[in-house]
Parts: C-alpha cells; structure tokens; sequence
C-alpha cells in the first residue's frame, strides 16, 4: 500500500471495501427502477459505490503512509469475502437520509476484516471505533438536505453473489454537487490466500 501528500494538509480520509464492475452494474440497474418511482433522490456516482469500513475523519496528510501501512497490515492476505446483495435499507429508518443495499456477509468475513482494520486503525490512534455494529452496506442514493422521502417499500434486489477485490483507503473531497472519492492506497484482497 502507497500513500502520498502534503504534509501539513488535512485531509478526510475513510476505508472502504470496494466492489467488482458486476456488483455496482446490479446496484446501479435496481436503483434506476427505484428512481423512476421517488425521483427526489440524488444517486451516488458508479465510481463511488463501495462498503465503508471506518470514517476516520480529517486527519493530517504526514500521517497517510502510517495509516496506510496498518491497513495493509490488519487485512494482510485476507481471502475475499463471498457476498451478496441482501435487501434494501433506509438510513435511519424513520426519516431516511441515505438509500442504501445491506450486503449479504454469510461466513461472516466482511465483519472480521472490518474488526481488524478498524482495530489497527484505533490502536493507532487515527480512528474510533463506533458504538453501533458494523452495518455492512452500499449506499446508492442520497435524499437532498430540504426534501423529505417517505420509507416506502423498494423493489427486490438480484441475487447475484460476488467477491471483493480490495480494501481501499480514499480522501473524500467535498463539493456542492456532493462528494469525490480519491483513492490514495488499496490492498488487494486474495482469491486463493487463507481463509478470511
């Protein structure tokens, strides 16, 4: 795993699972038909639909190559994961903000290479770890700060199953027209090393 930057510059930075073409294409083709029925929603980018391991917030560029390095420490030569799309969720509940796919995570290895990861990313200092368990999840669309969606009920998904091919450490850069993810170090996940 590579890392660069400035660094005094302060960056937001997350870790993410990112997911092959044929997962985001079923994503992207369920979620036209869920915007042909609530159109107010505001869909995330293809390149940005990926499964958040730890938010770590803004943290100084001089510490990228650290927090680089116990990434790819904690997930090591971690077998892929064989997922699914599981089922639609709104987030929260009530008065959704996020449009979201929960991932399907069978033998429980997403889960372990979250807990690894966010483990070494809290040892380290650059990450707490949240109270609520980890959600496995894509979010596909975003509901505009003035608009209110109700949480209807969503078509089903596909039952495609798929594998990860990475674990990526991205800087997201904020702008009016939403969110950039820029993709700074990656570990690629293994399709043959040991069991995850």
């Amino acid at each position: 795993m590579t890392a660069g930057g400035v660094e005094s510059e302060r960056l937001r930075l997350f870790v993410a699972l990112d997911l092959p073409e044929q997962a985001r294409e079923a994503l992207l083709s369920w979620r036209s038909d869920v915007l042909r029925e609530i159109q107010q929603l505001r869909p995330v980018v293809r390149e940005a639909l990926h499964a958040t391991l730890c938010f770590l917030g803004t943290r100084a560029a001089g510490e990228l190559q650290a927090i680089g390095a116990a990434c790819e420490t904690a997930v090591g030569e971690a077998a892929a994961p064989e997922l699914g799309l599981e089922a639609a969720l709104w987030l929260p509940p009530r008065r959704p903000r996020v449009l979201g796919v929960r991932l399907d995570d069978p033998s429980g290895a997403l889960a372990r290479i979250q807990d690894a990861v966010s483990t070494a990313l809290s040892d380290g200092g650059w990450y707490t770890p949240e109270k609520r368990p980890f959600l496995p999840h894509v979010t596909v669309a975003r509901v505009p700060a003035r608009a209110r969606v109700p949480a209807m009920e969503l078509p089903p998904l596909s039952s495609l199953r798929f594998r990860a091919p990475a674990v990526t450490l991205y800087r997201s850069r904020l702008q009016r027209s939403g969110a950039r993810y820029e993709p700074l170090a990656s570990v690629p996940l293994s399709y043959q090393g040991r069991a995850a």
